[in-house]
């Protein structure tokens, strides 16, 4: 049976597909490269990682305890602000990890983990603090209130997200006035919530921050073809509800100028990421073009949905190299 949207992306491909290879395609450790999903999990569990993004849980286990390693690490450098407050709720905290020159004109990037708007944390998600920091840029690690612990699994869920990470960078911006940019991250899920910060009505806010540039990893751009899988529906329980957290959407039926046309817009994609997640990247980032931000593309080679972020712990990584001679303005 095939599966039926609203009006937008009519002829997408998801359209066509059934419920079940809906839940394949939007479903990133099914698509895992590596020695499948069991011995991954043991060869990373080795190495010590946490990516955000999961379905099968045995991933899910071997990448929190990578996660955990890499923060714990990052951590014993001595130089980072931890569980610093940016909002009123119990989970608006963020980590602030310094380089070893702390200056008032650091680069900042700003990082939000994914897991679906369920899972995952910022206490297992510190991959590429050593490498950043290394070059003088600190980096920001946003915790936000990821879906089982908000109060329903209902409409606002998202929206209270979305509103979270809007106040974290305004946070930054305000503690660090001075500050040479600001970078937003975002893996997966991640990247939506990044991605929706290029709507965002600054002005309400009382500060624009200083944004430069936005590194979206394996993102999803459009949440209609999510309110049709099994493991994601109670978050989006109406159309109205996924175009509203769909900066795709926003972007295709009221195009928003960029504020700074010379703030650049990085969508990177692995090789190994399902077609809907490659697709959804590749429409993005030409929605983007159109609209007149400055963006490009990039499918990386040789990676899934997780790798792409775990080898940020690699300082030769080729998106380690992007991010900094992205920040440095490096050509």
């Amino acid at each position: 049976m095939d599966v039926l949207g609203g009006n937008h992306g009519h002829e997408a491909p998801w359209k066509r597909m059934s419920k079940e290879e809906l839940d394949n395609q939007y479903s990133p450790s099914r698509w895992v490269v590596r020695l499948g999903a069991e011995e991954a999990m043991r060869t990373y569990s080795q190495i010590g990682s946490k990516a955000g993004i999961c379905a099968i849980s045995l991933v899910k286990k071997g990448s929190v305890m990578m996660g955990q390693t890499v923060t714990k690490r990052a951590r014993a450098t001595g130089r980072s602000l931890l569980d610093v407050p940016y909002g009123e709720g119990e989970g608006e905290k963020l980590d602030i990890y310094l380089p070893e020159a702390v200056s008032e004109a650091m680069p900042f990037l700003v990082f939000f983990h994914g897991g679906y708007w369920q899972s995952g944390s910022k206490d297992t998600s510190a991959f590429m603090v050593s490498p950043l920091t290394a070059q003088g840029v600190a980096v920001v690690m946003v915790a936000y209130d990821i879906a089982p612990k908000a109060p329903v699994l209902c409409t606002g869920t998202l929206d209270q997200m979305v509103d979270q990470v809007t106040q974290s960078i305004v946070f930054v911006q305000k503690r660090y006035p001075g500050n040479q940019g600001i970078y937003l991250c975002g893996h997966s899920a991640g990247a939506q919530l990044a991605a929706m910060m290029l709507l965002a009505n600054w002005i309400k806010h009382g500060v624009t921050p200083n944004l430069k540039g936005f590194f979206l990893l394996s993102g999803v751009y459009d949440l209609e073809p999510i309110m049709h899988t099994s493991e994601n529906a109670p978050l989006l329980p109406t159309l109205e509800d996924a175009q509203r957290n769909s900066p795709l959407w926003h972007l295709e039926t009221a195009p928003t100028q960029p504020a700074d046309p010379a703030c650049r817009i990085l969508v990177i994609v692995g090789q190994h990421d399902s077609p809907e997640f490659r697709r959804q990247s590749r429409e993005f980032h030409q929605t983007l073009c159109q609209g007149g931000w400055k963006a490009s593309f990039a499918e990386l080679h040789d990676v899934d949905h997780f790798e792409i972020l775990w080898n940020l712990t690699q300082e030769d990584y080729v998106l380690t190299q992007i991010i900094l001679k992205t920040i440095f303005q490096e050509s």
